[in-house]
Formats: structure tokens, C-alpha cells, sequence
């Protein structure tokens, strides 16, 4: 026979894996009504998965464990971040369950309702676009849960990031300095707030400038190769000192890929600069210039933030921003 478990209750019930996981384990404060949940205790007792069979695991009342919920593990950005907040997890006797959601609102859902399910004591996440619903949700039942790297507007979670707009707008203040005749920005068509702040800061620099610039804007789908399109069509002659600026480390490697094939130096044809560390920078001959974020910090300030939480959890949108660090290399010149 299949083992009942709280997601049969949830479906039964109609209330989310969440709402479930914080009734049987007496944590879900006051913003579940009671009628909430004595349906969810009856349909529990009914499916033979109740309360008083669950009893000898509910007292210990934590899982110790965290969830962590990132956009692209194969990343190098995203595996660093999950590397430092595993380590300071286990500092506090926390073990992790990782997902990836691939940008994707409903993977990201199923990753949050799978990581209830399993009765994670809170999750720290990357939110993706359209995930307000799922995350209010976690809001409303008092789940303790952080966002790391990005943040969602008009949402009522405490997050770390860093200084996106004011970094984005130092690296164009750096080329500018630099005399280029035109600055190139490659972002993404997007609506997460925090790749439109860096956009918002390239804009207000270079409005002030007076230097020509364009903008190359990607989607998702096909990173690769819309750079690489996106690139060629502006790059029609050399005769320009131009400089690109790559806004995630993801771009810059496609980027770098097109400038390798068609035989363009770096820096003495054009110069590059690009968010993140990335180890794919070591297999291009000249060392790139980036910008550095501080994950150690961020890690160990979102898991303390995540633990205070689990341990006496207080609403919260209370935002820790990290300033970033402009690294000069030799791609600028």
C-alpha cells in the first residue's frame, strides 16, 4: 500500500503543503483559521495519518532541516553560493536540500510545495519571475523563508543582495573614464528587479555621458546565440574604440565564445567587463575584468537571518544589501 503522506492530506483538505506541514507540527501561529485546521486533523486521521502517530517526531518540532532553492545550479555563481551556505548551515547543525528552478515559476512552485513536504524548518530562495503567489503564501502561514541574490517588488521577505544599480553604474563611471567611443550593454530581457536595476544604472551613467552606447537584450531561451547575433550586428567595424559590458557571468562566456571565433582581440580590438567570477574566465588568454560579490558574507548573513526565523520567526522585509567590487584585470584598456 502507497504511504500516505502530507500531500494526500493537502490535495483532500485544498490547503497548500505548507499550511499542512505547519499544523501537524504545531507551528503555524495565528493566521490559519481553526476551521482550517480541524479539516486538516480530520481528513489526517481519516487517511490514517494523524497527529498521535506522528506524536514521537512532532516534539523534537524541527527537521533541522533548510531548503535552498536556486535559478541555475550549473551555474558558477549559483554552486558557490550553495557551497557557502551549506557550510555555515552545518556550523548551526542544518543539513540542505538543494533545487534549481531553471527560471521556472512552476518548478519553482513544485520545489517550494516538495520542500514542505519534507518538512524543511525554512528555505532560502531565488525567486523567479511570477512566484509573488507561492511565496505570500509562505508569508500568510508564517514560514521562515529568505531570498538570496534577487528580490520581487511589493513582497514582505527579508533578502540579501548587493548594491546592483550603484555597482552597474560605478563599471560605466570606470569606462567612461576610459575615452571609449561607444559602451555596449548585453542584459536580459527581463522582469526580475535586480537585472533591471543594473540596466537603470548603465542608463542613468551613460545618459550623463554623452557617449554612444547600445544595448543588446536576450531572453532565456537561447542565451548563446542571441548574444552572439546581438554582437555581431553591432561590432560592423573595428575602427571604433568600443568596450562591452556583459551583466551576468552567463553572457560573458557566450560573448567571449563569438570574439574567440571571429579572431577579435581583447583588449586591443575591444574591451570587455563582466559581472561574476566565473572559471571559464581562465581559458580566455586575457584575464577579464569583473565585478566580485562578497557570497561568503551574503551566505552566512542568509542563513543567520533563516535561523532566527526558525527559531522565533517575526514578519519581516527587512533587506541586507552587500556592496560589490569592481576587479581590474587586463580587459580594459
Amino acid at each position: 500500500m502507497k504511504r500516505v503522506s502530507i500531500k494526500d492530506i493537502a490535495r483532500i483538505a485544498g490547503v497548500s503543503v505548507a499550511t499542512v506541514s505547519y499544523v501537524l507540527n504545531k507551528k503555524e501561529g495565528n493566521r490559519i483559521s481553526e476551521a482550517t485546521k480541524e479539516k486538516i486533523l480530520e481528513v489526517a486521521e481519516t487517511i490514517n495519518y494523524t497527529p498521535n502517530k506522528m506524536a514521537k517526531s512532532l516534539k523534537t518540532s524541527k527537521s533541522r532541516l533548510i531548503g535552498l532553492i536556486l535559478a541555475d545550479i550549473s551555474n558558477d555563481f549559483y554552486s558557490t553560493i550553495a557551497r557557502n551556505i551549506e557550510n555555515e548551515a552545518m556550523k548551526l547543525g542544518y543539513t540542505l536540500l538543494i533545487g534549481s528552478s531553471d527560471e521556472n515559476p512552476e518548478k519553482f512552485k513544485k520545489l517550494i510545495e516538495l520542500f514542505s513536504e519534507q518538512q524543511v524548518d525554512g528555505m532560502i530562495v531565488a525567486p523567479v519571475v511570477h512566484s509573488e503567489t507561492i511565496l505570500e503564501k509562505l508569508i500568510k502561514e508564517e514560514y521562515p523563508v529568505v531570498t538570496i541574490d534577487r528580490y520581487l517588488n511589493n513582497l514582505d521577505i527579508p533578502g540579501i543582495m548587493i548594491n546592483n544599480r550603484e555597482i552597474s553604474e560605478q563599471i560605466c563611471e570606470f569606462l567612461v573614464s576610459k575615452n571609449f567611443e561607444e559602451i555596449i550593454y548585453i542584459g536580459y530581457d527581463t522582469e526580475l528587479p535586480h537585472l533591471l536595476d543594473r540596466e537603470k544604472g548603465f542608463d542613468k551613467c551613460m545618459t550623463s555621458s554623452g557617449i554612444p552606447c547600445e544595448k543588446i537584450l536576450v531572453g532565456l531561451e537561447n542565451i548563446t546565440l542571441e548574444v552572439q547575433n546581438g554582437i555581431e550586428k553591432v561590432i560592423k567595424t573595428r575602427s571604433r574604440k568600443r568596450a562591452l559590458y556583459f551583466s551576468s557571468n552567463k553572457l560573458a562566456v557566450a560573448g567571449l565564445g563569438y570574439l574567440i571565433k571571429h579572431s577579435i582581440n581583447v583588449p586591443n580590438d575591444i574591451s570587455v567587463i563582466a559581472f561574476d567570477e566565473t572559471e571559464a574566465y581562465t581559458l580566455f588568454q586575457t584575464e577579464i575584468t569583473y565585478v566580485k560579490q562578497p557570497l561568503e558574507e551574503m551566505a552566512a548573513e542568509a542563513v543567520k537571518i533563516l535561523d532566527n526565523q526558525i527559531n522565533n520567526y517575526i514578519p519581516s522585509g527587512k533587506k541586507v544589501i552587500f556592496p560589490a567590487k569592481l576587479i581590474e584585470k587586463k580587459s580594459v584598456q
